[in-house]
């Protein structure tokens, strides 16, 4: 794959500096992705291209907004955001949550072939999910319901921790109703490189107002 070269740009836009190792990782996921996505319809993209632009550099437009040392992926389908907030963080634990077991599989082995130890995946329904410690953030690409995931993921973020949710067209609407009376809520404008659509993130602050 000639993806070295639209990587090494994605990630220069994005300001973000990877070792030669976390190139080799990133390709590498994308590579798996590809082949497993044959056989277990993981994602509607084919092309391994935007593949690397609609999973791999959309899911890094978010690192700056990560909070703390523990993160759980929620929905975390073939690893996204996670994986590659992993890679990129290798310093951080990573939980990847998932009912599905096609999905927890194919993570299980992407987290094995890029020798990633610094992640778990765990299969279960969100809301008998049960960790022994909060985490600092949550995040997710795959919830349609803002509600159902605030609602679900509050439980499981720590004091002065943060919610993450990804959205595509501002979700300032969607917000309206959502039940945000343990949150001061932001939404960032998200540029994910070579994404010709519109990309956001809600950042949902859990007791606490001045962190941004």
């Amino acid at each position: 794959m000639l993806l070295h070269e639209p990587l090494r740009q994605g990630l220069t836009r994005l300001k973000i500096e990877f070792s030669p190792q976390q190139v080799e990782q990133s390709l590498a996921f994308v590579t798996l992705l590809q082949k497993w996505n044959r056989a277990y319809n993981l994602t509607a993209v084919r092309d391994v291209g935007q593949m690397l632009v609609q999973h791999v550099l959309d899911s890094l437009s978010i690192l700056p907004y990560l909070w703390g040392t523990r993160l759980l992926d929620v929905g975390a389908g073939a690893g996204l955001p996670g994986i590659p907030l992993a890679i990129a963080r290798q310093d951080i634990q990573v939980i990847l949550l998932d009912s599905n077991g096609k999905k927890t599989r194919f993570m299980q082995q992407a987290v094995l072939e890029l020798a990633l130890d610094n992640v778990e995946v765990v299969q279960s329904r969100l809301e008998e999910y049960r960790p022994e410690q909060p985490f600092d953030t949550v995040t997710s690409r795959a919830f349609s319901s803002l509600g159902a995931f605030v609602r679900m993921s509050a439980p499981l973020c720590g004091r002065g921790g943060r919610l993450l949710a990804m959205k595509g067209k501002n979700p300032e609407q969607e917000l309206q109703g959502v039940d945000l009376s343990e949150f001061v809520s932001i939404i960032q404008h998200l540029h994910v490189p070579g994404l010709n659509a519109e990309r956001h993130v809600i950042c949902l602050n859990k007791n606490i107002s001045e962190k941004v």
